[in-house]
C-alpha cells in the first residue's frame, strides 16, 4: 500500500505525518531520516491496528502541487 505523507521542514529538524492514519508521525533531523522513520511509524501503526483488530484504513489521501503567482 502507497500512504500521502506530508513532510514539513521547521528550524532544527523535519516532521512527517499520514494523513489516513490518524497520529501516525515522525521527527528527524534530516528529511532522509524523517523518511525512513515515518516508514518504520507506518508499518507499526498498522501492525497495532491489525493487533487490536481494527481496520487498516485504505490509502485516500493524494497531494496536487498548485503553482501560483505569489
Amino acid at each position: 500500500m502507497k500512504y500521502a505523507v506530508v513532510i514539513e521542514k521547521g528550524t532544527t529538524s523535519y516532521s512527517a505525518y499520514v494523513p489516513d492514519l490518524p497520529g501516525c508521525v515522525a521527527v528527524g533531523k534530516t528529511r532522509e531520516e524523517v523518511v525512513k522513520l515515518i516508514q518504520q511509524a507506518i508499518e507499526f501503526h498498522i501492525d497495532g491496528l491489525r493487533e487490536d483488530g481494527e481496520p487498516v484504513p485504505t490509502p485516500a489521501s493524494t497531494i496536487e502541487f498548485i503553482d501560483v503567482a505569489a
